[in-house]
């Protein structure tokens, strides 16, 4: 009973009273309660993809939207999570549950070797050097057909667990964990001095903050997670292919980090969970054929004009307001902060007119 009146006190104060974060709870009851009301194996296949590729967004927007450092070769990672855990699997007749293990610690290791090669650089320059690395590594994998399948990749992998409920269970929970986790090391003074890399690298020298660790340890988190996310996707559809190192995967994750909303971990997850499905859902109508991308793109395009800071920002800002004196998040219709307790809607009148004064 303790544990019971703690949770239900946690809920009470810390998730029922903002908007955005009792969104989160019903998204999460929902995800876990779908294969009991609708069971259908193709939409629980759709939603097992969106999860793995939630994974991959959100590790992505850990390296890029909170240090800035933008990578548009992020398939390396989920490309050698993919092929390690295939390959020591079938070689080796290795677990799968370990495997992707083995995957997950070789993109980490990728992480820093790109961490080290490229953070000599800033900007575009560090975008495209990292553009390069997957390429790289997909010549190696041509290079070596009889090693890696060549562009056939490797089939036959075992699967985790074999019913489409199981591998939709496994993939949200491994979804949520990875997310989760990741939100709250961003959450944490980790996260804090990652902004502060990235809003000024210089003052952050000048304070004493080794700015070069940071991001190394960032490219190496980021990395692992991609690559779990890798050698999940690989397991479940049996196959490591070329496709998991195109930089059309890597151009994919820079998309549903900016239309979610970039240093919100929870953004670029919303993008895919919208995205993906939506792009799969298009398909299944013969009249739309190839114009499905084109509709993408007009979406993409009109978020990215009228939501310049990504879509969750967005609808969190309309549906919460910031108090003016102690920054905390409120309901739209609170009149009075629940922390301080100033008036809200005096306080923001106020400052309008400040603003408009100025």
């Amino acid at each position: 009973m303790y544990w019971l009146r703690r949770a239900w006190a946690e809920l009470r104060n810390e998730v029922f009273v903002l908007p955005s974060r009792t969104l989160v709870l019903a998204w999460v009851v929902a995800l876990l309660a779908l294969p009991a009301v609708y069971g259908d194996a193709y939409v629980l296949r759709i939603l097992t993809m969106t999860c793995i590729f939630a994974i991959f967004a959100a590790s992505w927007d850990l390296l890029a939207g909170y240090t800035g450092q933008v990578n548009f070769g992020h398939a390396l990672f989920f490309g050698a999570g993919a092929y390690t855990s295939a390959l020591l699997s079938l070689k080796l007749g290795l677990s799968p549950w370990l495997t992707i293990w083995a995957g997950a610690a070789v993109s980490m290791f990728f992480g820093f070797v790109v961490g080290y090669l490229c953070l000599r650089l800033r900007g575009s320059y560090l975008s495209l050097a990292t553009l390069a690395f997957p390429l790289i590594a997909l010549g190696m994998l041509f290079a070596f057909p009889d090693f890696s399948g060549g562009e056939l990749g490797i089939s036959g992998l075992r699967r985790l667990v074999v019913t489409p409920a199981a591998n939709y269970y496994l993939a949200v929970l491994s979804m949520l964990a990875i997310v989760f986790g990741l939100w709250l090391l961003a959450d944490s003074k980790f996260g804090i001095v990652l902004h502060a890399i990235r809003d000024d690298e210089v003052a952050a020298r000048a304070s004493g903050i080794n700015t070069l660790r940071y991001k190394m340890v960032v490219f190496a988190i980021s990395g692992a997670a991609a690559g779990f996310s890798g050698a999940l996707f690989a397991h479940y559809l049996r196959v490591a292919g070329p496709s998991t190192l195109e930089v059309a995967l890597s151009f994919q994750v820079v998309i549903w980090g900016i239309f979610g909303g970039a240093a919100t971990i929870y953004g670029p997850v919303a993008a895919v969970f919208i995205l993906y499905p939506l792009t799969e859902w298009l398909g299944s109508f013969r009249a739309f054929g190839e114009l499905r991308l084109l509709i993408f793109a007009i979406i993409v395009l009109l978020v990215l004009l009228f939501m310049p800071r990504g879509l969750t920002p967005w609808v969190r800002d309309k549906i919460e307001t910031p108090c003016p004196r102690c920054k905390q998040r409120n309901g739209v219709w609170r009149s009075a902060c629940r922390l301080c307790g100033v008036r809200l809607q005096a306080e923001v009148a106020g400052a309008q007119r400040l603003v408009g004064h100025q």
